[in-house]
């Protein structure tokens, strides 16, 4: 029997839903599912670089492959794609690839959007005009915190963390100070959650300790890192805020610690605060 019969059949056996189901569930036309399929390779293509993002010294494609949970044959092919145009480079010595300057070009194009260049950098040069020491603008990427401007001072130790870094939350300044005056309830889930991996000996690793520090840092209204996110540096920084009252940004300064105490870093607080409430008048909220 044919289909048609078939649905003719069961439309005169009075019952309408069997002659719907033969209906139901058309295939997918070839050109949408093509379309899926492209729509899905871009996805990966942009987890890669996302990736990459994570790989400041560059990574193989295996290694690539083996993260992304990718086939080796789609990671390279993918990989072949975004070298050919410029969002990644490929290290034919070390077989690494590494993010390409064209991702670096879209990003100060977002930078400069967000008023984190033009807007920002004037006020971060006159905060290390006043310190003598940088300046780092920070807002949240997911579980990192993201350098999105930096003004070095003008001693010849410089602070490393440059533009587009990706660090972590719970051993920064920056980014405790950007938890802890989040909104209740990413705080909460980033208190409870956070990865508290330790990155020198002094890194808070206990998550009853990093909860006591951000409760203590919402009570004085500012943070600070002292040798936990790299030894011989320390920091204090201070929330910038929405309209609500929630950080979507956070200043700092860093230095060496044989250039300043610790007391003497935190007696630059009320300089950040007032540069840090001009970032929340004229940056964009987010």
């Amino acid at each position: 029997m044919s289909v048609n019969q078939t649905t003719d059949a069961a439309a005169a056996s009075g019952h309408p839903g069997e002659a719907l189901s033969s209906q139901e569930a058309p295939a997918k036309p070839a050109k949408a599912a093509k379309e899926d399929s492209r729509t899905d390779m871009v996805g990966k293509a942009l987890g890669l670089l996302v990736l990459l993002g994570d790989e400041p010294r560059g990574a193989s494609a295996a290694e690539i492959s083996r993260r992304a949970e990718l086939p080796f044959s789609t990671t390279y092919r993918l990989l072949g794609s975004l070298t050919r145009d410029g969002f990644v480079d490929y290290e034919p010595d070390g077989r690494r690839y590494h993010l390409g300057l064209r991702v670096f070009q879209l990003g100060q194009r977002v930078s400069n959007h967000h008023g984190f260049a033009g807007t920002a950098l004037p006020i971060l040069r006159r905060v290390t005009e006043e310190s003598g020491e940088a300046t780092i603008l920070s807002v949240r990427d997911g579980i990192h915190h993201l350098t999105v401007n930096k003004v070095d001072g003008p001693q010849t130790f410089r602070v490393t963390s440059d533009p587009g870094h990706l660090g972590a939350l719970h051993t920064t300044s920056v980014g405790k100070a950007l938890v802890a005056f989040a909104d209740d309830a990413t705080r909460a889930q980033l208190v409870e959650e956070l990865p508290l991996e330790p990155l020198t000996a002094l890194s808070i690793t206990d998550r009853e300790a990093f909860r006591a520090e951000i409760e203590q840092i919402r009570r004085q209204g500012y943070a600070t890192m002292d040798e936990e996110n790299e030894l011989g540096m320390r920091a204090v920084a201070v929330p910038v805020f929405n309209s609500q009252g929630h950080a979507f940004a956070s200043l700092a300064t860093a230095v060496p610690v044989f250039r300043l105490s610790m007391e003497a870093l935190v007696a630059l607080v009320p300089l950040l605060q007032a540069a840090a409430a001009e970032l929340s008048a004229r940056l964009p909220q987010q």
